[in-house]
């Protein structure tokens, strides 16, 4: 009957527990991949990548741009040059041209002055002869007296004639020198035009050069735009993808938290099925040490060793609970003040290291709750002769002992590790290992 009613209470316990904290937790939560997880993070650093070469270039042609905008800068200045040389070479000719006109007239005024007195001397000439003047007629010559009279007659001619000659030549003369100043200045002026036509060559050239380099520098400023732009659509892009990356690892944390609170679910659950499991073997209240012993056990060396670790195998991924456990099964744990209490040690029910061992080795050995006393409580041996049922220790001289853990042989274990994790079945480690096993049976 008693046995019914244990029986009965441990289901209660379950089917309370279980009801009572399941309707807490919600449905799971969606949970993304690692791989969509790293997928977008990888999308991210590729646009964060693209983002880093688009501001290089968008640098580079700022700095184009810069060397355009000064390239503009002397291009008009070159075409303002121009435009003064350009100016004072059409000065320049026109000045020229108004002295070619004025020596051209000064030489026109001379031919006609010249044209002129020759026009008379040849009139004087042919009306003295028509005439039949003592001055130019050939009677003059015929009615001579005598040869002296004739000679008279002839140099009289002459002599007027030749005045007219003479003031011819000096005409002539002036007339060769107006038309050398023609000349000149007409010289002047070519050389005038010709500077004046390199003036406005090099002015339409400045003016060439100058809207090239506009056109460049316009060219260049579209491309920066457009870099600009180029760099603000990935921007957005890298935004978004850092807001999706952000996205799935909210989601990915809700789910975690989710898993947490189902795993204190599942934690008060084994809790309450501990207690009633211990009430049922009459067993203690839960605390630390309260636990009745187990009866002896006999049999040979090899069975109880198998028994030994069936029991400890028993206890595989209940919760690691420091000061937890006692020989009749896992108990509460106890506060630490540190590490033990911020994983919450003291509401859960399990075992730590040596708690695990008094429990595995109850009714074989009375074992402290403490691993230090262990170390020394059966035969120690050392670890090249350890074999399967012998505790392993962890520690050194100068500090003391801090872990232990039952060998199975094959180099595994199994062991209450620390806070946060649960009882498991893991390889040796030799780090920090003692020199010496404990053998309590054997």
């Amino acid at each position: 009957m008693a046995r019914w009613v244990a029986v009965t209470a441990l289901a209660v316990a379950a089917s309370i527990a279980t009801t009572g904290v399941a309707s807490a937790v919600p449905p799971p939560p969606p949970n993304p991949s690692d791989g969509e997880i790293s997928a977008g993070q990888a999308d991210a650093n590729a646009k964060a990548g693209e983002v880093g070469q688009l501001a290089n270039q968008l640098a580079a042609a700022e700095s184009r741009l810069s060397q355009l905008q000064a390239n503009v800068e002397l291009k008009m200045e070159q075409a303002n040059k121009a435009l003064v040389d350009q100016q004072t070479a059409e000065d320049a000719a026109t000045q020229a041209q108004a002295d070619a006109d004025a020596a051209r007239r000064e030489s026109d005024a001379a031919q006609q002055q010249i044209d002129g007195a020759r026009k008379q001397l040849d009139g004087f000439i042919a009306g003295s002869y028509q005439q039949g003047s003592t001055m130019g007629s050939i009677s003059a010559y015929l009615g001579s007296t005598s040869p002296k009279d004739l000679l008279a007659r002839a140099q009289l001619l002459s002599s007027v004639s030749g005045s007219q000659l003479n003031g011819l030549e000096l005409m002539e003369q002036a007339q060769a020198d107006k038309s050398n100043k023609d000349s000149a200045a007409r010289a002047a002026l070519k050389v005038a035009q010709e500077k004046q036509a390199a003036a406005q060559e090099a002015k339409r050239s400045a003016d060439t050069a100058q809207t090239a380099a506009v056109q460049a520098q316009q060219g260049q400023a579209a491309q920066n735009a457009q870099l600009e732009a180029d760099k603000n659509k990935v921007e957005q892009a890298l935004y978004e993808a850092q807001q999706r990356v952000a996205g799935l690892q909210g989601q990915r944390q809700r789910y975690d938290d989710w898993l947490a609170q189902k795993q204190r679910e599942e934690e008060e659950q084994a809790r309450q099925a501990a207690l009633a499991a211990a009430k049922n073997n009459g067993g203690g209240s839960g605390k630390t040490g309260g636990g009745a012993s187990a009866p002896p056990v006999t049999g040979s060396s090899s069975a109880i060793v198998e028994r030994i670790i069936a029991r400890a195998m028993a206890q595989l991924g209940l919760p690691y609970a420091w000061g937890g456990g006692n020989a009749s099964g896992p108990t509460r744990g106890i506060r630490d003040g540190g590490v033990a209490d911020s994983y919450g040690d003291y509401r859960k029910i399990g075992f730590d290291c040596s708690g695990l061992m008094i429990y595995a080795f109850a009714g074989v050995a009375s074992l402290p709750h403490y691993s230090g006393y262990q170390y020394t409580a059966g035969r120690q041996v050392p670890l090249s002769q350890m074999r399967r049922g012998d505790m392993l220790f962890w520690g050194d001289a100068s500090e003391g002992i801090h872990h232990v853990a039952l060998y199975l042989g094959n180099g595994m274990m199994i062991e209450a590790p620390e806070s946060g994790l649960t009882v498991r079945v893991a390889a040796v480690r030799y780090g920090g290992i003692m020199p010496y096993a404990a053998r309590l049976v054997g």
